[in-house]
């Protein structure tokens, strides 16, 4: 069969298997008029006051967006939201639009002019979070540690978060609370966040809220800055919107997690000999570190000792430094391990190699990219593949072990998390 698989801005096609399982996420039908579906649930929010309500004209407003790595749909978001807080009385000198960066780089003005929209960018202040600029964080006390969040953030009287939800490799979910933590948190707060004992728990996974350390801290700490409302949304594989949940936080990330687990699980009966997957294409395919969010989704369908075949084009290389260089540090992911379960480690960037040692602890991991062979293979510990037709069928010979090997794809990335039937 042939499948077009997401790759960069783009499509990659490939032959696979004609008995290959297409593993899809369940059919969700696109709203039919999404920028009115966000000025409802704003007037019709979930277990909160209407939005216009929370703001008084004397408010400072900081709306808090998800950076480019992100396909969230901000041009339909953000208009109702800036209307509503204009129409409170609250003048754009005190609105600031901070772009939740986490650890990863700051995005250009240009970059935010095409997620944001010219007039958004001219309009109104937006200013990138620096996780490791100390002098613009400031400390919140939760379960008596403290975290490190955007000054600017808690300064302002009313925040209002913004997301998209879907699976997360670790956190479960994503959305809701993450906008916060990591999205406007400090180096050291994200790294206690996302440290090693703490993507080694088992519940620390995908779709898992309950039990989850990750996912429980992120809500922690983020109710603790007081947000006084959040605009979330769930996507099809299409990246249109399915569903526009508004309110106090824990109730519409709640509805908008029943939303995605409803639209991305699917029970498989048994694990693959071979997994193709993508990570869904620009944007998430940016780099190598975005896409190991891909990898470890088709880890979850793949028999130990199979294959992963991973179509990204990693457009922006492997990473940001602090990624690369801990990935490069050592010659094998063992030996990278046991520099990070090292008694007092700490490196910014350890939770990306350490997800990528689970996965290819399982199984083989090839990747087909824009990276040069000695990339893949001498820095980043995996196995290149030059054409991913090609290399399903090498690996369907080499492991044809006496019956035919069987192959799941994954087209769509997170967006599909399979599920073993019990």
């Amino acid at each position: 069969m042939r499948l077009e698989l997401p790759y960069g801005k783009g499509a990659l096609g490939v032959e696979l298997p004609d008995d290959t399982h297409v593993l899809l996420p369940s059919r969700s039908t696109a709203l039919a008029a999404p920028e009115e579906a966000v000025r409802l649930a704003l007037r019709r929010p979930l277990n909160s006051p209407p939005l216009r309500d929370l703001i008084s004209p004397r408010d400072s407003v900081a709306v808090v967006i998800s950076d480019i790595t992100r396909p969230v749909p901000n041009r339909v978001l953000l208009p109702p939201l800036l209307e509503t807080i204009a129409t409170a009385g609250v003048p754009r000198e005190r609105v600031v639009i901070i772009n939740g960066t986490g650890m990863h780089r700051a995005n250009t003005r240009e970059e935010l002019a095409s997620m944001l929209g010219e007039d958004v960018v001219n309009s109104y202040r937006v200013v990138n979070h620096d996780a490791r600029d100390r002098s613009t964080l400031a400390r919140v006390e939760v379960d008596g540690g403290d975290f490190w969040l955007n000054g600017e953030y808690l300064e302002a009287s009313v925040k209002v978060l913004t997301g998209f939800v879907e699976p997360h490799i670790f956190a479960g979910y994503s959305g809701g609370g993450k906008a916060v933590l990591p999205g406007l948190a400090g180096a050291e707060t994200i790294l206690k966040n996302h440290g090693v004992d703490m993507l080694s728990h088992p519940c620390a996974t995908w779709c898992c809220a309950e039990g989850n350390p990750v996912f429980e801290q992120v809500r922690r700490v983020a109710l603790a800055t007081g947000p006084a409302f959040i605009v979330n949304v769930t996507l099809n594989e299409r990246r249109e919107i399915t569903g526009v949940f508004a309110g106090e936080l824990a109730a519409a990330h709640d509805a908008a997690i029943a939303q995605a687990a409803a639209q991305a699980l699917t029970t498989i009966p048994g694990l693959y000999d071979v997994v193709v997957a993508t990570n869904m294409g620009w944007p998430a395919d940016i780099n190598l570190y975005q896409s190991m969010k891909a990898m470890s989704v088709a880890a979850q369908a793949v028999r130990p000792g199979g294959a992963i075949v991973l179509a990204a084009e990693c457009a922006e290389g492997l990473g940001n430094d602090d990624f690369s260089r801990l990935l490069t540090s050592e010659r094998s992911f063992p030996a990278l391990m046991e520099k990070i379960r090292r008694p007092g480690f700490a490196a910014d960037e350890q939770w990306g190699v350490q997800c990528l040692a689970m996965v290819a602890e399982k199984a083989d991991v090839y990747v087909h990219s824009c990276l040069p062979r000695e990339v893949i293979e001498g820095q980043a510990h995996l196995r290149h593949s030059e054409d991913v037709t090609e290399t399903v069928r090498w690996l369907l010979r080499a492991k044809n072990g006496g019956r035919k090997p069987s192959v799941a794809a994954l087209p769509h990335g997170q967006l599909t998390v399979p599920r073993l039937q019990r």
